[in-house]
């Protein structure tokens, strides 16, 4: 038996030097499947802001903000097939309650409240056409154009079961006010190429980060978007007191409250100067 396994190793051991010696050979690559990349539109858009930044102090009344661009092509432009411009100009986005009041017992008291999870201080829409005519229902879904649907979702719990009349309710107060609205036919296109819209941010502007969007759309359908920061903040005075009011709460009570005193008793020197007099 012993025999026959040194046989057998005497065998093998020169088998298994030449597979120790030979090089191992590896196996041919195969190139790994790739995603082609998403073809580049044929039509884009460059776009540039007159100033990306607004300064509040006490003389601000407003801000107008230059919103301007060209369409670039890699081809002709397809005819019969109408192109329009949309830009949208979005404050900083803030959780808002919602309540509903109702008489009760000849009291007038909350009843019902809704929070939104995020809606916009400021939200301004230009076109260059009609709006509705312009986009398809599932665009503006999808890229959040109109200012209905610039409200986000909702937010914890809520008091109603249907919150649609709350939100229309928010909508039409911020439209009132000028906080929200619509201008069609704002965005001015030369010979099919450049275009430019004026926006004008109103006086009460809240300090934040705002967003310029671009839309170039075609057939009901965005072609093709661009977007911009445009930084909002209070400078000299104003945010120092607007700083302390947020950090420094107990301080700006007190010099509140310190100021008031000063104004009434200047006042009243003022009256006693006057009936001397």
């Amino acid at each position: 038996m012993r025999r026959w396994l040194a046989l057998a190793a005497a065998l093998l051991l020169p088998v298994l030097a030449m597979a120790q010696d030979a090089p191992a050979r590896q196996a041919p690559a195969v190139p790994l499947a790739t995603a082609a990349p998403p073809a580049a539109p044929a039509e884009r858009i460059v776009t540039g802001l007159s100033q990306d930044a607004v300064s509040i102090n006490t003389s601000f009344t407003g801000s107008d903000i230059l919103i301007y661009g060209a369409i670039r092509r890699d081809a002709p432009p397809e005819t019969g097939r109408p192109l329009g411009i949309i830009v949208t100009v979005e404050g900083p986005a803030q959780q808002v309650a919602v309540r509903r009041k109702e008489r009760v017992g000849g009291i007038w008291i909350n009843t019902r409240t809704v929070r939104i999870g995020a809606a916009p201080d400021f939200y301004a829409v230009a076109t260059s056409g009609r709006l509705p005519l312009m986009l398809e229902r599932d665009e503006d879904v999808r890229h959040r154009i109109s200012p209905a649907l610039a409200i986000r979702a909702l937010s914890g719990m809520t008091a109603a079961e249907d919150a649609t009349p709350f939100t229309a309710a928010l909508l039409a107060l911020r439209t009132q006010a000028g906080r929200y609205r619509v201008d069609e036919g704002a965005v001015k296109i030369t010979d099919g190429i450049l275009f430019e819209a004026d926006v004008r941010m109103p006086s009460n502007l809240v300090e934040g980060d705002y967003r310029a969007r671009i839309f170039l759309v075609r057939d009901g359908k965005v072609i093709d978007s661009n977007q911009a920061p445009i930084r909002v903040r209070k400078v000299g005075l104003e945010r120092w007191v607007y700083r302390l009011s947020l950090e420094r709460p107990f301080w700006y009570g007190l010099l509140s409250l310190a100021l008031a005193v000063a104004a009434g008793w200047g006042a009243s020197a003022g009256f006693r100067a006057l009936r001397r007099g």
